[in-house]
């Protein structure tokens, strides 16, 4: 099965046939719900972003029916594996071990696969946040054999040459490019070249020099603002365990006293002159580290956060409301400029 033997693969498919017809089933109740969902969203102006993680998972159906198109072994297990090395969210870095691509199959194939990607999640979402959009200019190497994500080497990627190919399919490409980690001089000229938005997180902007590159008043318009994504704490749960310096900077910089500070760095994202601003709902119920979504290089214990609906009060919405019309995001000044 592991080397899809025709015949192997045969008699197993008639063994489950009736478990794949269950999956097969319940996504097609699941794509109606979510189309009907899209439609009614798209119809009031809301628009929604999907991720695309640059990489997948071994044990994907993508690894199990294109193994040519990944740094295998003979066994079919990977001799390479993705992660990052040490940065702000892990001393060890992030040992993420997905299977790295071979580039140069994809290119004799002129990216068929990428193009088969891009058009099945624009299928579901209207704008794609590109994961680790840096890996697609250079990437971090792994041996499989390793414990952490120390131990690597940067290898090129194919660049613009695979967003160019990309553009050619499907024109314009509705992309935000998700640019944190170690960005480089070459990384931005690729996302600058392709006219990609990067992203701006807050929470990063308090700390180390004036000329950081997170501060509200730095940034370009092409861009998003967040408070803080998934990967980070909530905005109270940062600010609780910011250090006496980082409270300090930022409440001079909010003219604030830190009472209220996830609608601080709310209003400071509205304010802010990039062209979209994005706050978890977590920041915007003022909730602390208990609500926080994800820790990256723990593999346990993420996730579990859920909104309930009583959360979503009218109260909320009038406060919600009220900061677009104040800071000029209304769909109206959006639909008018152009902007996203």
């Amino acid at each position: 099965l592991r080397q899809r033997d025709p015949d192997a693969l045969g008699e197993m498919g008639g063994e489950l046939s009736t478990e794949v017809n269950v999956h097969i089933f319940r996504q097609f109740i699941f794509f109606e719900h979510w189309r009907e969902l899209r439609e009614t969203a798209n119809k009031v102006g809301i628009r929604i972003v999907g991720d695309m993680p640059i990489f997948v998972a071994h044990d994907s159906a993508d690894v199990w029916t294109h193994p040519d198109l990944f740094q295998l072994n003979s066994d079919g297990m990977p001799s390479v594996v993705a992660g990052v090395p040490p940065d702000y969210f892990s001393p060890t870095g992030q040992l993420w071990g997905n299977p790295l691509y071979k580039w140069e199959e994809h290119k004799v194939t002129n990216y068929a696969w990428w193009k088969a990607r891009f058009a099945a999640l624009l299928e579901v979402v209207d704008i794609i946040r590109l994961d680790h959009f840096r890996g697609f200019e250079s990437y971090w190497e792994i041996p499989a054999d390793q414990k952490t994500a120390k131990k690597g080497r940067w290898v090129k990627a194919p660049g613009a040459e695979l967003f160019n190919v990309l553009a050619e399919e499907y024109g314009k490409l509705p992309i935000i490019a998700e640019d944190l980690g170690l960005i480089t001089k070459e990384v931005k000229r690729l996302r600058d070249g392709l006219h990609f938005p990067g992203m701006k997180i807050l929470q990063f902007a308090f700390e180390g020099e004036e000329d950081n590159p997170y501060l509200p008043h730095r940034y370009p318009r092409n861009c998003l603002v967040y408070t803080g994504t998934h990967d980070n704490n909530t905005t109270r749960g940062w600010y609780a365990t910011a250090s006496k310096q980082v409270q300090e900077f930022c409440n001079r910089y909010l003219n604030s006293k830190g009472e209220d500070i996830a609608w601080d760095l709310i209003r400071a994202a509205w304010a802010s002159t990039a062209n979209l601003a994005i706050a978890p709902m977590q920041d915007f119920l003022r909730l602390g580290s208990e609500a926080r979504m994800n820790t990256p290089s723990e593999p346990e214990g993420n996730w579990s956060w859920r909104l309930r609906s009583e959360d979503l009060t009218d109260k909320l919405a009038e406060n919600i409301l009220e900061l677009h019309q104040l800071y000029g995001r209304t769909l109206q000044r959006s639909e008018h400029n152009g902007d996203g």
